[in-house]
């Protein structure tokens, strides 16, 4: 059973008493003013001697049409520039504009790649794009990936090199090494299900098509030690328990188990794993009932029982400018290792995005 060993309060989960609480350092990448007021889905990487983030920038509302990519750099994870635009939606065949979604990075062979969803007003006819750069200034022209998928998280290597992208129920792979082709769809979807896609919708029709009792998305997956790739999936809708969910793959993500009920609290709301240098294991989210808050991350040297826990962000953010579905103090963290840190980028109540780091040997 996969665990972090909750501690149930009502029904609830609550800060364990031992948690620790290290020394963190943290900075305002992004903090709008009185336009471009929505921030969200932001993913963070280090290349050519730079940090990189990049998320999802809207006027006002969560997944409005319009809704742009921004990205900005920063050479001390302090200050970072003046954000830009990535890319900026194209508009359907009646005027109206479409919907991007910061969707994480891969790097290979000195080419850094930056993918985004790509979808339209209705969450319908959806794709997947990527550009790339060898140096951060110019960028290539777009890239059609091939799959209907808007990913919750960038291509991620498995031990046989094979890269597998994160999405709500779709779980994309491909052998080339570049991530720009040969996308294979695979995923939770009951096999020849009409209509196989990833819009951002479209979880609520697989879970009801699979009759499960919670709709599942926002997936993040790990690598035990014997090879089983372990994907905990955000579950939501009447179903909601306060845990995650979790589906297992044995042959490198072509196939997955039906997905089961575990033991890891949650607060419905999306997360990230990884593995950190000395093998153990990370996670990054919101294990807590709240409003997505204090954000933690959980140790575990086996990828099944996280059992060491740490806070790292607890703090208020006053929103300023209220809009459709904002808030969340820390909102979908996506997180990496570099120079013995742990990193992390946060949206901060969907409208500001910051970003966080702490020692691994503090944790």
């Amino acid at each position: 059973m996969v665990t972090n060993c909750p501690l149930w309060v009502d029904g609830k989960p609550a800060l364990w008493p031992d948690v620790r609480r290290p020394r963190v350092e943290s900075a305002c990448v992004y903090r709008p003013t009185s336009e471009w007021t929505y921030s969200h889905h932001p993913h963070l990487a280090h290349f050519a001697g730079r940090w990189v983030a990049i998320w999802s920038n809207g006027r006002q509302d969560e997944d409005a049409p319009g809704q742009r990519v921004l990205i900005s750099t920063s050479r001390d994870l302090k200050t970072w520039d003046e954000p830009r635009t990535l890319a900026a939606p194209s508009r359907d065949p009646v005027g109206r504009e479409r919907v991007l979604t910061a969707a994480g990075f891969h790097q290979h062979a000195g080419t850094l790649a930056a993918y985004y969803g790509d979808y339209g007003p209705e969450k319908q006819g959806t794709r997947l794009w990527a550009v790339t750069t060898r140096d951060l200034k110019s960028w290539s022209a777009p890239r059609d990936m091939g799959v209907p998928v808007n990913p919750n998280h960038g291509p991620q290597r498995t031990a046989s090199g094979r890269l597998i992208i994160s999405g709500n129920i779709a779980f994309p792979y491909t052998d080339d090494p570049a991530g720009l082709s040969g996308w294979k769809m695979a995923g939770l979807y009951r096999p020849g299900m009409p209509g196989l896609k990833d819009d951002p919708d479209f979880f609520w029709e697989v879970a009801k098509d699979r009759g499960w009792q919670a709709a599942l998305c926002e997936g993040s997956f790990l690598q035990s030690p014997d090879g089983t790739l372990r994907m905990l999936l955000r579950a939501t809708g009447p179903g909601f328990a306060h845990r995650l969910w979790v589906s297992e793959s044995r042959d490198d993500g072509v196939t997955w188990s039906a997905p089961s009920l575990t033991e890891f609290s949650d607060c419905n709301a999306k997360f990230h794993l990884g593995r950190l240098p000395d093998g153990r294991y990370w996670y990054v989210g919101n294990p807590i009932a709240g409003n997505r808050t204090p954000l933690v991350v959980s140790l575990s040297k086996d990828g099944t029982r996280f059992d060491r826990h740490s806070v790292i962000g607890e703090t208020l953010y006053p929103m300023a400018r209220p809009g459709r579905w904002k808030g969340g103090e820390y909102g979908y963290p996506h997180s990496l290792v570099h120079d013995g840190w742990l990193c992390v980028i946060v949206s901060r109540q969907k409208e500001g995005v910051e970003v966080l780091r702490v020692r691994v040997a503090d944790l």
